[in-house]
């Protein structure tokens, strides 16, 4: 992958934005420091990114894809009250155990929960 300071960019808000952000995300920080910055160009470069093994996507059924600079294996629950995705505590060897069991090959691997984030539930305690 050949160095492109908009590439870099992009990938230094991932890092940045720790939360899982999506493309637009992303853009609405990037533009500040590159106001020439398309949308267009953001998106080609966190594909790039993607195939280049550099950042992970997170893919929501329904929702906008999600980019995570945590590149190992792990899990995501998505808040349904906030919209927010954060990481989820799942024992990877239970679902390696079911993708093992698996006829055919198993590509690849992704356990997104749904639920209620801990913010969220404390403040509908508060409530």
């Amino acid at each position: 992958m050949r160095y492109s300071k908009q590439r870099e960019l992009v990938l230094q808000k991932v890092e940045q934005l720790c939360d899982h952000p999506t493309a637009e995300e992303i853009y609405d920080e990037a533009i500040k420091e590159c106001p020439g910055l398309s949308l267009g160009t953001v998106y080609r470069n966190l594909n790039s990114l993607v195939d280049a093994g550099r950042v992970r996507r997170v893919c929501i059924p329904g929702k906008a894809d999600r980019f995570d600079h945590t590149l190992c294996w792990h899990s995501h629950m998505y808040c349904t009250v906030c919209g927010g995705v954060v990481d989820a505590d799942v024992d990877e060897k239970q679902v390696m155990k079911l993708v093992k069991n698996q006829k055919g090959a198993v590509q690849d691997c992704a356990v997104v929960l749904f639920g209620v984030c801990e913010e969220c539930l404390k403040k509908q305690a508060a409530q």
